[in-house]
């Protein structure tokens, strides 16, 4: 039971996150959902830096229950992937298809650029316990 109460917590403050976001950035230019595209390249930079850090064998490895808690369930709660598609979806249903394009080139590719360079800042991050584990396995053989 304890893992669905992690997620569901998770959820619930990732949702507040991505709401106060929203109303932060209620004020930006609305050719494009910017909010939304901040918010997916912020949680896949947040999922892919905590997941990288945290998998068994990273530099700070997690329980369970932390994992669910921030990547199921916070992660979760904040990326607005499910809104990335409706307005896509409205922008094409509009005949804005070149705002379309440029919402599904924007928010993939930065994304996966966020996703690669959370993954990267944390491999950096890990390396000096992966050095100083291995030199403890050459000195103890």
């Amino acid at each position: 039971m304890a893992p669905y109460l992690w997620v569901t917590l998770g959820s619930a403050l990732g949702g507040v996150l991505r709401f106060s976001l929203g109303r932060i950035t209620l004020n930006w230019n609305n050719n494009l959902p910017w909010t939304t595209i901040l918010i997916n390249i912020l949680g896949s930079f947040a999922i892919s830096f905590f997941g990288t850090l945290t998998f068994t064998g990273g530099r700070y490895p997690a329980s369970e229950n932390t994992r669910l808690f921030v990547m199921v369930g916070l992660c979760g709660g904040f990326t607005t992937f499910s809104s990335f598609s409706l307005q896509t979806f409205d922008l094409v249903r509009g005949g804005a298809f070149s705002r379309a394009a440029v919402n599904v080139v924007l928010s993939v590719v930065l994304c996966l650029a966020a996703v690669a360079i959370g993954h990267l800042l944390a491999q950096r991050a890990s390396l000096p316990v992966a050095i100083a584990e291995t030199a403890e396995e050459e000195f103890t053989g």
